[in-house]
């Protein structure tokens, strides 16, 4: 699946704020390179401050195609004050808000990756955005809130929408709830068990399956 991000790419990665390791994100970059050769958007649920989003979006300008990244960018549960995710540097500073915005680190981290001009960046929510989306996509990456509500919406709005050998790739799926919570694996294993996906790897906790069949 590709040779794999330049170095200058995976210094920017590695340099992003953000969770993912370096293996996993090679993984996501491998499936995004093959999903780009379909000539369809990849679609990331759940952003942050954008280190995923550079694999995808170097991925989208080497196969001529873009990355487009949705996200309230208020963070996700685990992320708001006194959770074990939380950051106070991307706070609103302004008093009257106090609240997580992750949006201007996002925008930083594709100005210093050059990328901005690859990513199409959806400020809102998941389920209300793909509502609104109506073409076929190479690729759709799962990696938003991890409740069972957020993950089965973010499934059910997009998964509809990933091309005939297209990818469905889901991150944080743990089969062991001593490892994380269970909402993403339970989403991995509905798209089995749905016969329309087909798995292709698996590093850690990122999966990455292809459209094999009708349906979700």
């Amino acid at each position: 699946m590709g040779p794999g991000p330049k170095p200058d790419i995976l210094a920017a990665f590695e340099a992003a704020k953000g969770f993912m390791p370096v293996d996993e994100g090679l993984a996501l970059h491998a499936a995004a390179t093959e999903a780009a050769g379909l000539g369809l958007p990849l679609l990331e649920v759940g952003t942050y401050c954008g280190r995923s989003t550079i694999l995808l979006a170097d991925a989208a300008r080497e196969g001529g195609t873009v990355a487009v990244t949705v996200d309230h960018h208020r963070g996700s549960e685990e992320q708001q004050p006194g959770w074990e995710y939380h950051d106070p540097a991307v706070v609103d500073p302004d008093p009257a808000v106090s609240r997580m915005d992750t949006l201007p680190t996002f925008r930083r981290t594709l100005f210093k990756a050059g990328l901005e001009d690859h990513v199409v960046a959806v400020v809102g929510r998941s389920p209300r955005v793909a509502a609104l989306w109506g073409r076929p996509l190479g690729l759709v990456f799962i990696d938003g809130g991890h409740t069972d509500e957020h993950a089965t919406a973010d499934y059910e709005g997009w998964a509809p929408h990933v091309a005939a050998d297209g990818f469905l790739v889901i991150h944080d799926v743990f089969a062991d709830p001593a490892d994380g919570g269970q909402a993403p694996f339970r989403i991995y294993r509905r798209a089995l068990e749905s016969g329309a996906f087909t798995e292709v790897s698996a590093t850690r906790s990122l999966h990455v399956l292809r459209r094999t069949g009708a349906g979700v």
